[in-house]
């Protein structure tokens, strides 16, 4: 059976690690230039090609792929004569990877729609190490016959494959998912910080929250971090705050009002203010400590 053609754009940490699935496997990929050419480099060497713009990857592909970071940066290479909405043609599948706005979502796969072409949102879940493995989590969304069409590929990336309904469905999930994790993470941190003021172990607290309902993964990340200094949540604070202030974009494009997201909106802002936007979030259990009387 013939492979498909794969263009990939954005080949980050996330990205670089699913090129070099793609390839394990034997796609042909075509890869389109980076600021940090690491990825490049490496998946040149390994029988890439390099386009020259967004718009000549398309047109010498079967499947486009998309691993960015934010929406702004996905329109960029969408739209203009050098986008991949100008080099797309009937029956092409694009595929956005990362982690967007669903309004952008919706404006993009209605250009490509115009060209016959489909447009799938797929957000990540877990790291670029399951990502080499092809043991993603993979939430997509769009058109079932496109997802049907590129279902071989997606099982190539990931380990658990998911198809969530129309078009924005997978975007709006992840943001849903992100700003309960982020909220969870920074009620975890704080709860640390507020047993280190009243003189209780860390590990004390612990104990009892994770004996309940209470527990979870992102308790179990944030503790790692609390008590024993280990990174087991490599997402930066200053990634958490455009996923967080995503979803309460979102929510206020459908005119809903997010109570719960303020608090991690504010507290994740005021940490990047002190100096921790590169840091990881399970490092803000330190800026809560330093920062709880205000």
């Amino acid at each position: 059976m013939t492979l498909s053609r794969i263009g990939f754009i954005g080949l980050g940490l996330m990205g670089r690690a699913m090129v070099g699935c793609l390839q394990d496997a034997g796609h042909a990929l075509t890869v389109l230039g980076h600021r940090d050419r690491t990825g490049i480099e490496t998946a040149l060497a390994c029988g890439a090609t390099e386009a020259n713009s967004a718009r000549a990857l398309a047109q010498a592909v079967d499947v486009v792929m998309l691993c960015m970071a934010t929406s702004d940066q996905v329109e960029a290479r969408a739209f203009g004569p050098g986008g991949f909405v100008a080099g797309a043609r009937p029956g092409q599948v694009v595929i956005d990877f990362g982690t967007s706005l669903p309004a952008s979502t919706l404006r993009i796969g209605a250009a490509l729609a115009e060209k016959g072409a489909a447009y799938l949102d797929a957000p990540l879940g877990r790291t670029p190490a399951h990502a080499a493995e092809g043991k993603l989590n993979i939430m997509c969304a769009g058109d079932r016959e496109a997802f049907d069409k590129v279902r071989r590929e997606l099982d190539t990336l990931g380990e658990n494959v998911f198809h969530l309904g129309p078009l924005g469905a997978g975007h709006t999930i992840k943001l849903i998912n992100n700003a309960f994790a982020m909220t969870t993470a920074c009620a975890m941190s704080e709860a640390f910080a507020m047993s280190d003021a009243a003189g209780i172990p860390r590990e004390t607290l612990y104990g009892v929250m994770a004996a309940g309902p209470l527990h979870s993964g992102m308790m179990d990340f944030i503790r790692a971090y609390a008590s024993a200094g280990r990174i087991e949540l490599a997402f930066s604070v200053e990634n958490a705050i455009k996923d967080v202030g995503y979803y309460r974009l979102m929510a206020e494009e459908l005119g809903a009002a997010s109570r719960m997201s303020g608090a991690a909106d504010g507290a994740l802002r005021a940490a990047r203010e002190a100096g921790y936007g590169s840091r990881m979030v399970p490092e803000m259990v330190d800026f809560f400590a330093e920062h709880l009387k205000g």
